[in-house]
């Protein structure tokens, strides 16, 4: 038996080394790093930096998607052939610390703040044994794109703030929103006032909720947050500070009562575009899309981009991240995840190209590919 389950390890390693032959992507296969090894590096995200991609996402251990390790980075010249360079952040074996070996880290990001030379990583974090009570961002820095980054705190988000797209009439109305008032959710009028902003005003003194999350850096190097808020109910987009540390107190709501989670954001000719999905755990869903011309809105809801096989689920997967691949045209990656949570180390990528199609973006499933897709940009 155990000579069987060695070649079957040896059968397994080996056909990831071929789904990438050529340069191909292949969603949903293995995908190996420098060692024949799956890479680690889920609900992550990709920073472009000195001629490098550095991939960044939880590592997920084999039975049990809270973390035990921590961010994991691997590196690529070629957005196929990756190295593995370790631990970025790890968590802590101090009892009690926010980012406790145990707690729930999701959707790291990464961006890079030309002003400070520092590489600034946000998170959503879960505090050990509270479930997803805390909802709080997460924040780390290093000098090194590899790291190790030092976390610096966690919190949630923007308190005793009112959104920009707030008016006066608005805040003084949902000042008078009360939950003991709304105690049984999911009616009419329980959205109503979800709306409106019942749990916004609920969470006022002691922040905004922030789950599922990205960052973004715009070309004038502004950089934002942007994150599930309100008990994953609305969306929000927050400015962050000069250093990208902290938030500067702007910020705005964005499909209020419309149970948007996984953010992924990019711009194109101007627009930003942002691809979401609904909120159904574990389990794919169809996915959604918004356009604005300011990234603080107002933002307009589209039908969902995906086109082909299982489209309808966002081929089985969940969005995490757009990639702009430089040195082409109009060149963006869809990143998702195909989550196993029976065997979290096993969960799977799915990447494939963004076309443009009478002025939208569409993603249709393609078996393989390679970079040669899209044009060189001269």
């Amino acid at each position: 038996m155990k000579m069987k389950k060695s070649l079957l390890s040896v059968v397994l390693m080996a056909v990831p080394l071929f789904s990438h032959a050529k340069g191909e992507i292949r969603s949903g296969q293995l995908w190996p790093d420098n060692h024949g090894v799956h890479v680690n590096a889920h609900g992550g995200g990709i920073l472009y930096h000195r001629g490098t991609y550095y991939w960044f996402g939880e590592h997920k251990a084999e039975n049990t998607s809270n973390a035990m390790v921590g961010v994991m980075c691997y590196s690529s010249k070629n957005l196929t052939d990756w190295k593995n360079e370790g631990v970025a952040l790890a968590v802590s074996d101090e009892q009690g610390s926010d980012i406790e070996k145990g707690c729930i880290l999701e959707r790291p990001k990464v961006i890079y703040n030309a002003k400070t030379h520092k590489f600034v990583m946000w998170f959503h974090l879960e505090l050990k044994g509270l479930g997803y009570r805390a909802a709080r961002a997460g924040v780390a820095v290093a000098d090194k794109v590899t790291g190790p980054y030092h976390f610096l705190r966690s919190q949630r988000v923007n308190a005793y703030r009112y959104p920009l797209n707030v008016t006066e009439s608005e805040k003084a109305a949902m000042a008078k929103l009360q939950p003991k008032d709304y105690a049984e959710w999911w009616t009419p009028k329980w959205r109503r006032a979800i709306e409106k902003g019942l749990f916004l005003q609920r969470d006022l003194s002691t922040g905004q909720m922030a789950r599922d999350q990205t960052v973004y850096v715009d070309d004038d190097g502004k950089a934002y947050h942007i994150f599930s808020s309100e008990d994953n109910l609305t969306l929000q987009i927050a400015e962050l500070s000069e250093d990208y540390t902290f938030h500067t107190g702007r910020f705005v709501r964005v499909a209020a009562g419309g149970q948007n989670e996984a953010p992924a954001i990019f711009k194109k000719d101007g627009t930003y575009w942002m691809i979401t999905s609904g909120c159904t755990g574990w389990e794919p869903n169809k996915a959604r899309m918004f356009s604005a011309r300011d990234i603080m809105g107002p933002w307009k809801q589209h039908e969902s981009p995906c086109v082909g096989p299982k489209a309808d689920l966002t081929f089985g997967g969940q969005s995490t991240y757009v990639l702009k691949v430089e040195g082409r045209r109009d060149a963006f990656i869809f990143m998702a995840d195909i989550w196993r949570p029976k065997h979290p180390s096993d969960a799977r990528y799915i990447w494939l190209p963004i076309d443009f199609k009478n002025g939208l973006p569409v993603v249709e499933w393609r078996d393989e590919w390679t970079l040669e897709y899209f044009k060189v940009d001269k």
